[in-house]
């Protein structure tokens, strides 16, 4: 955790005992001697922040995985039932039209599951937005000063508010590789060396490993968000 919140840099980094950080004798700064407005503001966001991503893993992991997973099989199913049709004899017509229109129900799935998707992303960013105007007004009314001052623990809410946006580019990332993976699968022509190819990048999600929620933002608010609920 302490290699993660390090990424971030600034004196403000917390130490790895956030419970001796809080009982510290600092004089207490005037945000942080009872909760303002922005403090729950901000709170309430970061929470919204965290049910968006987990939102997100749940669409790729449940409704978007299984959608995939299906339409692989089902067209190495007509493979199969295709290789063992006799040299010179066609298909029967309930084979190819049924399944066919499986893997086509199969797709639009995972074009539902890319349009999810991509109303998460824009729920973060006006989120995100919606922060950035909040530390405007605190400055404009109580001075950039009071803005720079340690909310809880040590993270200020311009830093909390100037950090966020970098949690936009991993899951804007892993949105234009979805919409691609989408595109690949829907020619019925793709290999099954290729589709499980897919399969596998699918459900690793690379650019979230490293920049999403669960690899940043968890631990820091652990430790520098007051009454910060646990995960479900």
């Amino acid at each position: 955790m302490s290699g993660r919140l390090a990424s971030f840099r600034g004196p403000s980094t917390p130490s790895s005992s956030p419970i001796s950080v809080r009982q510290q004798n600092t004089p207490a700064s005037p945000s942080r001697l009872t909760e303002l407005p922005h403090h729950r503001t901000l709170r309430t966001q970061l929470l919204e922040l965290r049910n968006i991503a987990y939102e997100w893993d749940e669409r790729v992991s449940g409704q978007g995985l299984k959608a995939v997973s299906s339409l692989v099989n089902a067209r190495t199913e007509l493979d199969n039932d295709l290789a063992l049709i006799p040299e010179g004899r066609q298909p029967t017509y309930p084979i190819v039209l049924e399944r066919l229109r499986f893997m086509e129900s199969c797709i639009e799935d995972l074009h539902e599951v890319v349009r999810r998707l991509d109303k998460l992303f824009q729920k973060m960013v006006k989120i995100i937005r919606g922060l950035e105007v909040l530390l405007r007004e605190v400055h404009k009314t109580k001075g950039w000063k009071f803005a720079q001052e340690p909310l809880w623990v040590t993270w200020s809410l311009e830093k909390f508010v100037t950090k966020l946006p970098y949690i936009l580019k991993p899951y804007r990332r892993s949105l234009e590789m979805h919409l691609d993976l989408v595109e690949q699968l829907r020619p019925h022509d793709v290999t099954f060396d290729e589709s499980r190819q897919i399969v596998a990048l699918w459900q690793a999600q690379p650019h979230l490993a490293q920049g999403g929620w669960d690899a940043i933002w968890e631990d820091i608010c652990t430790v520098e968000v007051d009454r910060w609920t646990a995960p479900r």
